[in-house]
This record gives structure tokens, sequence and C-alpha cells, in this order.
């Protein structure tokens, strides 16, 4: 073993440490865990669960080479204490320190790829007479889920390691955190350090004290983590090195956090030239994740690659008056470094994409119409509920389907229950997979688009009226329909689109005026009206299209190829004439459709009138149960037998 890695190993000894009671001084250990920064632990969230179930705030202790000090659970990933078994992916917890005390950081992996091959297991075991620091070689030879690591066989994990750090020597680098060993054999499991992404606002305030933290090159021992790392070293600039990752990731630090994921993913994908990374793409909750996106496996790229990456960075903030002098300062001096002159504009000559320049309507009050994006004009989610056939009261299976805007949806997550779901179970159900896959893709100003498809026997389903949030800030419309693009589409026309869907939708999209056009047409009994109006007009519905009448009149409207309609979801008498309140709907319709310049505008100017409702502004109640129907053929709803694939996150 190398002087490096015994240096190493002796400051990871010293960030770790171990949790348990706060009553007496040598009480029963509960688990391991290490510091990630200035008064953080964290640790498996299985340590605490047991003791901390009933209540959260209880203080105990955390102890380790030079500290000893009370502490409180932060903030842990649990959805259910009750549970005896913590799923994987919540299986992580911070913890924070009651005081100020002085100890080693560990230093964790930007690198979002998780880590295959040898490393270091690290935690404490029960003694007698007190705990004892404990390191084993392991090997890292199989993945689980989206963040498990599967540790090989041929390793004894000690009771008590659980929650403390893995180690790669290699990179210097702490990589994922010891969950459990396996049941009756050696060998265990852990979970990669990215899943601390998962914690958002908090993982964001961590990791920039982290970065802060090393960037000071602090330690007790003399020593630092980043002059004790592995990988390319070089004094003429043509290498990215671990100095040059400290002192960028202790800048972008600084700056204020990035505004949502999709901006870090197009700033990374702009530094890197168009070309995507290899494999999903994780999380992205800071500056930091987007340079851990510059790897190509363990192996940083060209420094002109990061370089150009942080130039973009500063852009964005400069572009909203939170610029970095230090950040341009820095780039400007590590360019000089490089000995490659005639490459150095690939750094120092870049402009932020359009998508992510400041718009006129940013700093101010007045709403700006976000046009609903058709084929490779950006990204859409899309919700597919497909009832379980016979099944009495109705049942629900789902998938969820993510299209980026640049080639095929992809299916991102799916049911796989074998009874589904029932309507006032959908919420619940979705609320994880598809509220965060809604938060990780929008974008500052311009939350992605949520289409739900639907047969239309269930057009009536409230889905605008749906929330995932518990507790919204007073600010916060809460709703789906208030707070992005929300449209229904008929689950019947999923696959290929037929010639009349298609004409009409080239029709309708090609006039800048539109009028509603009331539907069932009196006396009609065929689908001969239907055929018969103009491309100009929208079919609006003063009833709902799930039953009765008006099932019959919207199933003509999609056999005649309407592609969009609006109706109202709530009562309406099914026999004998129009109430009071239907007039005046469909007199309101009009008035709204008279301020739309283009059909892509539909969508967003509905979405302005139901942010109205939940802002409780007078005048807009009228449009609360209005639903709307908008069916682009040009990119029709997944074929039921495609065969799929998990979507990069």
């Amino acid at each position: 073993m190398s002087e490096r890695h015994d240096r190493l190993f002796e400051l990871v000894r010293a960030a770790t440490v171990h949790l348990l009671p706060a009553g007496g001084k040598d009480g029963p250990l509960w688990g391991s865990g290490f510091f990630v920064a200035p008064g953080w632990v964290l640790t498996a969230a299985h340590v605490l669960c047991r003791h901390l179930a009933t209540d959260r705030t209880l203080v105990f202790r955390v102890r380790g080479e030079g500290v000893d000090a009370e502490a409180r659970l932060a903030e842990w990933l649990i959805t259910d204490p009750r549970n005896p078994k913590v799923p994987l992916a919540e299986d992580l917890a911070l913890v924070r320190l009651t005081g100020e005390h002085f100890h080693e950081c560990v230093w964790l992996t930007d690198r979002a790829a998780r880590h295959s091959g040898a490393l270091k297991a690290c935690g404490y075991y029960p003694g007698p007479p007190e705990a004892h620091f404990r390191m084993v070689d392991a090997v890292i030879n199989g993945q689980e889920d989206t963040h498990g690591l599967i540790i090989k066989p041929d390793i004894d994990l000690q009771p008590g390691m659980s929650g403390g750090p893995l180690l790669d020597p290699e990179s210097g680098a702490v990589v994922g955190l010891i969950k459990s060993k396996r049941k009756d054999k050696d060998g265990g499991k852990a979970v990669a350090i990215a899943a601390l992404r998962r914690f958002g606002d908090t993982y964001r305030t961590v990791m920039a004290a982290h970065d802060r933290w090393h960037g000071e090159e602090p330690s007790e021992s003399g020593d630092n983590w980043i002059d004790l790392q592995g990988g390319p070293t070089d004094g003429q600039g043509a290498v990215w090195t671990p100095r040059d990752r400290r002192r960028a990731l202790a800048l972008l630090a600084e700056l204020p956090p990035p505004p949502d994921e999709p901006t870090v993913n197009v700033l990374a994908k702009v530094a890197r030239s168009g070309f995507r990374w290899p494999g999903a793409t994780p999380e992205l909750r800071t500056w930091r994740d987007g340079h851990g996106l510059l790897y190509e496996g363990t192996t940083p790229l060209d420094p002109l690659t990061f370089l150009r990456y942080l130039r973009l960075v500063e852009a964005h903030a400069r572009a909203r008056d939170a610029g970095s002098p230090a950040l341009a300062d820095w780039i400007t001096r590590r360019l000089r470094r490089d000995p490659r002159r005639d490459l150095h504009a690939l750094a120092r000559d870049v402009t932020l994409p359009d998508e992510l320049r400041p718009q006129p309507g940013d700093h101010g009050p007045e709403r700006v119409v976000i046009s609903y994006p058709g084929p490779g004009e950006g990204p859409v989610v899309a919700l597919l509920l497909d009832p379980v056939i016979s099944a009495q009261p109705v049942r629900f299976f789902w998938q969820i389907w993510y299209d980026d805007g640049d080639g095929l949806p992809e299916l991102h997550k799916e049911d796989r229950s074998v009874h589904g779901c029932r309507p006032d179970e959908l919420v619940q159900a979705l609320r994880v997979p598809l509220g965060g896959l809604l938060e990780s893709k929008d974008r500052e100003g311009h939350p992605v688009p949520l289409e739900v498809g639907l047969p239309a026997e269930h057009f009536d389903t409230a889905v605008h009226r749906w929330r995932f949030a518990d507790i919204a800030a007073l600010n916060d419309p809460g709703h789906l329909g208030a707070r992005r693009r929300l449209v229904l589409r008929a689950l019947e026309r999923r696959g290929y689109p037929d010639n009349p869907w298609l004409d009409r939708w080239q029709g309708i999209t090609a006039g800048r005026r539109f009028e509603g056009w009331r539907m069932p047409p009196p006396g009609a009994v065929d689908a001969t009206g239907y055929h018969a109006a103009e491309r100009h007009r929208i079919p609006v519905m003063c009833r709902p299209a799930g039953q009765g009448t008006g099932h019959v009149a919207m199933k003509h409207a999609l056999r005649s190829g309407h592609p969009v309609a609006l109706w109202h979801i709530g009562p309406h008498p099914e026999r004998g004439a129009c109430l009071p309140e239907c007039d005046t709907l469909h007199a309101r319709v009009e008035k709204f459709l008279e301020t739309i310049g283009s059909l892509a505008e539909l969508p967003d100017r509905l979405r302005h009138v139901r942010q109205d409702i939940s802002e409780q502004r007078p005048d807009s109640a009228w449009a609360e149960p209005l639903a709307l129907l908008y069916d682009d053929p040009r990119r029709p709803l997944p074929a039921e037998e495609t065969e799929t694939v998990d979507a990069p996150l």
C-alpha cells in the first residue's frame, strides 16, 4: 500500500463517526456515519429510524476521532418510518450537530456514474469496551435500481458499519454509503452518493458548504483530500486536475443555484459540443452536478470542456445580475495555462443558447404566453391511464412517458401492480413518479407540459384539479392545471394518425382566428355535421363528455378528426333544453377564443385563466370545470404494443 493511500485512509478515518444515545457515555452503538460538510453527517436512515420513528426531534450523540457532540436529525428520505424495511432509495439521512465543532470532512465524488470495482468500506462496530473503527477491502460488482450498489461476497460487514462511507482509493473520493450486509451471506448493499441529490434544497445547502470547506484546504493533520487524490496531474495545463476541480467547484458554490434541472442539462450539453454523456441523465440540482457530467467513465474530459461549461454558467448568472468576477477571472487565468492557444476560442467565445437568455417578461408582472411544443420543439410528459378490462368499479393501469423533443418518447415509469389503481388512488400513486419527473423537467418560467391520455368515456376526470404537494407556498397555485399547460388526449388514437385527424389539424393550425362551435349541433343525430364543421371552429360542449349525449357527441367528433375541443365536466340535464348557464359558458368561451393568435397558444391561455381561478381573481370562475382536448397527430401517443426502455433522466 502506498504512502498516499495510507494518508488518505487517515483522512477518511478522521471523518467517520458512530451514532449512539445521548444519555450514557457508552450507550449501545446505533450505526455509523461520516461528515460531508461542517456540522453535517450523512448516515443510513435505518440507523436512526427505529430510535426516532416516534420523535424526530430526539437528541443523540455523534462520536469520532476528536468529536463527541450532540446532534439531531435534519432530514431523511423515508416516506413511512413505521416500515421495518427501509427501501434502498430512501435509506439516507442527514444529521446536524447542535454546536460548532472542528472536524474532517470527506470529499464526495461529483461524478454521477455509479462506481464499480475495488474500494474500502469503513465504519464502526461495537466494543467492548467501546466502538472500534474498521476498514475492509470491498468490491462493487453490480447495481440495483437507480442508486443501489451491490457489494461482492467475501467481505464480512460487521454490525454497526451501516451508514459508513465507501472510499474509492484511486480517485480519492467517497462514492457511496453502506446500507446493509446480505442476510446469511457475505457481501452487502450500498447507496451511491448521487442519491444525496434527492434531498433537493438541503442537498444544495450541504454541497455548497462541502465545496467551500474543501476550497479552503482545511485539515487538522496537515493533509488535504485534493493532494491525495489520484487522477491526471499536468503542470502545463493540458489536463483537468483535482486542484482545478476543487477551485472550480468552490467558485460555483458561491453562485446562486441553478433555477431548474433543464438549465444545467442544456449548459453541460453545450459544453460537450452537443454530445450527450454516456448512460442515464441523473438529477441535476446544482452547478456541481453539471460539472459531474463532463467525464468519460472516471476520466475527466479536456480542460477546455470544463472551462467552456464554467464560462456558460458564469454567463447565465451575469445575464441575471448575479455574475461572479472571481469565477470569470479564474477561468481567464486557467485558460492562459493551457498551451493550445489555437483552441482557446472553444472556452473563450461562448454565448448562452437562446432558450436560456432572460426573456422580456422574466422580470416583470406581465404574463408571457408559452406556445405548446410540436415535434422537436421541446419536452412533453405524457400520462396514459388505461382502464382495467372488466373492472367494476373502474381501475386504471398507468404509464408515464417522456419526450425530450430530440427523439422518440421513452417510457419513464409504469404501473406494475396486478389490479391497477382506483381513481381516488391515482394522485397518491403518481405523486413520486409523475410529480418528481415534472419537477425535474421544469425550466425557470417554463413548466413542462403534461398530456393525459384517457378513453373518451373518462374525459371528465378532473385532472386539472390534481395536486401533488400536500403543502404549497402561499404564492404557489398548487393544482396541476394552474401550474402547467395540461391537456387531455384520446387514448383511442394512440399509435398512427388517420387522414381525417391529420387533415383537420393542418386546417386548424393554419388559421389565426378561432370560433367556438356548439356541440352537439342542433338536430344532429349522426356524424355528418361533425365532418362538415369549418376548420377554424373549435367544438365546445356545455355538458360532460363521458356520458349520455355528450359522450355520443365526443365520439363523433373524434371519428371526424377533430383534434381540439372544450367541454364542461360538471352535471347537465340529459333531456330538455340547456340551462341559462350554458349560454353564459358558450359566450365566455367565444370571448376567450378571441384572445388566441395561434392554436399553440390555447393550452397556456387556459392555464392563465386557471391560475386566475386559483388566485381567486374575479370574473374567472366560469372556466373552472372546463377541460381541453389538444391532440396533435404529429406526435401521437405511443402505440400499445410499442417495446420500450426506461427513459434517461
